[in-house]
């Protein structure tokens, strides 16, 4: 018996040791973590219990049984995080470059069912360079398995992707049908094909950080979602998610112990411009709405005409959307109303509450957004907010503009609360323009066309250009000063907390894809 319990224990201990043919030396947060110590630091110490630590491929051709190695090149288990159970695959890239074969596939299949039969967030930390090609279809089937669970378990747990690494080919698919994708920032890339093949087929010279890193997918694809400095970082982050998350569509968003106050935030009162074509930062406006130092910003650099984000307001995890007038005015485009609708419809899947902060003079004219299609992906946002179930509350601080004032979880699409402050705009285009049309034929037999036009722009921005016509009629609830915003909030969310809403069935909607 003891020989045989030492056996399992030398294999046990052969196979944490990663089982590669090098071991890459870390020096903390300067270096790339190998995989078991990122499993390591994402979990609570001393609680990950790993699966499958002894699995081998079965592949025999290309010499391929001389090289076995435990594990198959991924760590799989369960763990917690902060406490709270995750399940997590960690691909090696000291063994066989991470690449996928059959064995490492059915891995990680393994622990994504268990996750979603549990009610478990599921995280990859990825680090492969593609598909194991010595197996041929065997590793593309292994995908696709994947790719199948990714889709089952989509709005029904969280799920999380890092790429820790190169992340090529097919492997690139499975991080793009999650939840969330981190990258980290010079040693992780994503791309279909490398920059070999893009040199073949079209004669294009661009490097792998060009093509797909950090960088590029976090402000010009979209792909990432938060870029992190090293390893250490990103891991950081995926826990500060976590935080904001229920652990799957059955819990409501999380919660923490808050003891309410006065909540009157005395800065909100100097933040909007005196004058209306000036631009302000929305970032101000969040953090002195919500809990201190609590916003956590997804897709940073991307669309930044539009902000999207977790935080905490009198300790209730929220989703919040905002125009951001710093970038374009804060009009909506392509870009922002996809960034926007994603985000939008996260929350709507996992029970966290939306508050939209609108400031908005429209969507963005001109032959490239029309010939990108800026009407079907504007529909993409207003189809997602339509469709949200969870409490919605609107804030409008200044300019709420046209169909993009509809859009911005109006009252017409389904918003519960809708507040207004006084220095808001809601009309169906600026005083200017407005009254050019409006007025056209006096401005033009006036003895002082110009005099004329700034009479009747503020003619029309006093009649129109106020909260006040949109409350008369309902459409707003309330104007507030921007001072009592936190405490406004902060009660209205409360109250809609056991919001029900029962929908008819169907199978599923058909959103402008």
């Amino acid at each position: 018996m003891e020989n045989k319990i030492k056996a399992v224990q030398d294999k046990l201990a052969e196979a944490k040791l990663g089982g590669g043919k090098k071991r890459i030396e870390t020096q903390h947060a300067k270096k790339k973590l190998t995989a078991r110590e990122r499993v390591n630091y994402l979990m609570d110490e001393g609680s990950f219990e790993e699966i499958d630590a002894l699995v081998t491929h079965r592949t025999t051709d290309f010499g391929m049984e001389k090289e076995q190695y435990y594990g198959d090149g991924v760590i799989t288990g369960y763990g917690t995080v902060n406490g709270r159970l995750v399940f997590v695959f960690a691909q090696d890239f000291t063994v066989f470059g991470g690449a996928l074969s059959e064995t490492h596939a059915e891995k990680i299949c393994k622990v994504m069912d268990m996750a979603l039969k549990t009610g478990a967030p599921m995280i990859g930390l990825n680090d492969s360079g593609g598909a194991r090609i010595q197996e041929g279809v065997r590793s593309l089937g292994g995908y696709a398995d994947i790719f199948y669970r990714n889709v089952k378990s989509s709005g029904i747990i969280p799920q999380i992707s890092a790429i820790m690494g190169p992340c090529a080919g097919g492997a690139v698919y499975s991080p793009a049908m999650t939840d969330f994708t981190m990258m980290v920032e010079n040693t992780s890339y994503m791309f279909v094909t490398g920059p070999n093949v893009v040199k073949t087929v079209t004669n294009e010279t661009v490097t792998s950080e060009e093509l797909g890193g950090a960088s590029t997918h976090s402000s010009k694809s979209g792909v990432a979602h938060t870029t992190s400095e090293n390893d250490v970082a990103c891991l950081e982050d995926v826990k500060k998610l976590l935080s904001y998350l229920p652990q799957s569509n059955k819990e409501k968003a999380p919660k923490i112990p808050y003891v309410l106050n006065d909540e009157i935030r005395e800065q909100l009162m100097t933040v909007i411009p005196d004058n209306p074509n000036k631009p302000y930062d929305m970032h101000e406006v969040i953090q002195g709405i919500i809990d201190e130092d609590s916003f956590f910003e997804i897709h940073k650099n991307y669309a930044e005409n539009i902000l999207v984000g977790f935080a905490r307001l009198g300790g209730r995890s929220i989703g919040i959307v905002a125009n951001q007038p710093l970038y374009l005015a804060g009009v909506l485009d392509v870009k922002s109303s996809i960034k926007a609708a994603r985000f939008t419809r996260f929350c709507d899947c996992f029970n966290i509450p939306l508050l939209v902060l609108v400031d908005v003079p429209g969507f963005l004219p001109g032959t490239d957004q029309e010939w990108n299609g800026i009407i079907v992906h504007g529909a993409k946002l207003l189809y997602a907010l339509s469709e949200a179930t969870v409490p919605r509350v609107t804030v409008i601080t200044r300019k709420a503009y046209g169909g993009a004032y509809d859009v911005m979880n109006s009252k017409h699409i389904g918003a519960d609360m809708n507040f207004a402050w006084p220095t808001a705009e809601i009309a169906v285009m600026g005083a200017k323009g407005a009254s050019e049309i409006i007025f056209k034929k006096e401005i033009a037999e006036a003895q002082d066309p110009v005099a004329k036009l700034i009479e009747k722009e503020t003619e029309y921005a006093e009649k129109f250009a106020t909260p006040f016509l949109a409350a008369q009629r309902g459409f707003i609830d309330e104007v507030i000063l921007p001072n009592e915003t936190r405490r406004k909030l902060i009660k209205a969310f409360s109250m809609l907390e056991n919001k029900e809403i029962e929908l008819p069935k169907r199978k599923h909607g058909n959103i402008p894809l």
